[in-house]
């Protein structure tokens, strides 16, 4: 199972066959235990990584750092839960540190990730703080680097 994972997180696009391919499996059994995986909510989506800097007029990412007020009985999850729900939210993670909550937002420009922080993610209730970082740069996401760097041709030298 973990194998199948690891090719498809890889490689989200890889076919049952192919997959059978590498593990030396058979088709139908990766078919299987890929469905199992998806019924049973281990697998929760297929992504395609886009590279949104090379585009013009794309997104503008921001990561909030939010400190958050215990909520009896659900402890952080109502919160976290709440925010999750807006379309602008890609991410809310549980961290620890000085803050509790990690959320990265996406918007068209700076401004509208501001406004949106400062009036829907600041106000709600159980929000003590909000640390707004903007995105400049993007080096590495989901393990893959995203600009490749041609190494420099050096001259040779000859006496």
């Amino acid at each position: 199972m973990n194998e199948i994972l690891g090719i498809l997180s890889e490689n989200a696009k890889a076919t049952p066959a192919e997959i059978a391919a590498l593990l030396g499996r058979s088709e139908e059994e990766v078919a299987r235990k890929t469905k199992g995986m998806e019924e049973a909510g281990i697998i929760k989506k297929y992504i395609t990584l886009i590279d949104w800097e090379k585009l013009e007029g794309s997104y503008v990412f921001a990561v909030l750092e939010l400190k958050v007020a215990l909520q009896r009985k659900t402890g952080y999850d109502s919160v976290a839960e709440r925010i999750a729900r807006f379309s602008e939210v890609d991410s809310v993670r549980l961290i620890s540190g000085d803050y509790d909550l990690q959320v990265t937002v996406k918007g068209k420009s700076m401004k509208e990730v501001a406004f949106f922080v400062a009036e829907k993610i600041a106000t709600l209730e159980g929000i003590q703080s909000a640390c707004t970082h903007f995105v400049l740069k993007t080096y590495k996401e989901h393990g893959v680097v995203l600009e490749d760097k041609q190494k420099p041709k050096r001259l040779v030298i000859s006496p």
